[in-house]
């Protein structure tokens, strides 16, 4: 069956960049084009939302950390990438810690995140944060049980004084299938140019999927807090994932002047969706 195009949509498909998108496009599909210039537009719009966002954070002093957790190749990085393409580089920073070194690891443990806060006027992103140890140290055995408890017992509070210092604090995690997890991993490895993403923790992921599980909801249970709660992003859908994100940061970050009406966020769906 054909796909009915409105006037709107046939004024889309027909501009340079919707002829461009239609060649691409997977069995040059209509139906498919079409939807990835509906996105890319509505990116773009959120995009400029967002670049308001970051100056009225520039010009009042703000602090912003947000931190994005998820299962490996949930699509976090990328999500990060749109969020940042059209910011000012240097008002933000993007932290993704590589493995402690025996200097770190000999210090308090948040010691190294507290080195990475943003000053005033800026915004920070963790792709990948403190919460390591709430799940990906404790399924590899890369922390003790004595390690993990006193991280469990002190990370409320953690967030409470640097919440209490001025900063906004917005946590993000990304939900996929194991289905989902899989097919990924399988481009990643098949890919010349992202091969080298795959990791040993990687290669151990579906093996320890549901341990994996057992930790996160822990994780939840423990840290989906009042003052510091858990957004679930269910990112099976990476163009969906990346909207909804987007949107949600808009709704949070108390910024002027806001288009409330662009923003229409979706409501994300409660802790546990997306994963099986």
């Amino acid at each position: 069956m054909a796909y009915k195009l409105s006037s709107k949509e046939r004024k889309l498909l027909n501009s340079k960049k919707g002829i461009k998108q239609l060649i691409l496009t997977e069995g040059h599909s209509v139906a498919k084009a079409v939807k990835y210039l509906k996105y890319e537009a509505r990116l773009k719009s959120l995009q400029e939302e967002l670049i308001k966002l970051q100056q009225w954070v520039s010009d009042n002093d703000k602090k912003v950390v947000v931190v994005f957790e998820g299962r490996d190749a949930a699509g976090k990085g990328g999500a990060i990438r749109r969020i940042t393409q059209y910011l000012n580089p240097r008002e933000f920073s993007i932290v993704a810690l590589p493995k402690p070194t025996e200097e770190e690891e000999s210090q308090w443990y948040f010691q190294r995140y507290i080195n990475k806060l943003p000053q005033k006027g800026k915004i920070v992103f963790f792709d990948r944060s403190w919460y390591n140890r709430a799940v990906v140290e404790p399924v590899n055995d890369f922390c003790t049980d004595q390690q993990y408890r006193t991280f469990m017992n002190q990370v409320n509070e953690f967030e409470r004084m640097i919440i209490e210092s001025g900063i906004i604090l917005i946590k993000f995690y990304f939900s996929i299938t194991k289905d989902e997890q899989a097919r990924r991993f399988e481009d990643i490895k098949l890919s010349p140019v992202k091969k080298w993403k795959f990791s040993p923790v990687d290669r151990d992921a579906l093996r320890l999927w549901d341990k994996y599980t057992e930790y996160k909801s822990a994780m939840f249970e423990k840290t989906n807090t009042e003052l510091a709660p858990w957004h679930i992003i269910k990112a099976n859908k990476k163009t969906k994932a990346r909207i909804e994100t987007i949107e949600k940061i808009l709704e949070l970050v108390p910024y002027l002047p806001k288009d409330g009406e662009l923003i229409e966020h979706v409501s994300l769906d409660l802790i546990n969706g997306g994963e099986k």
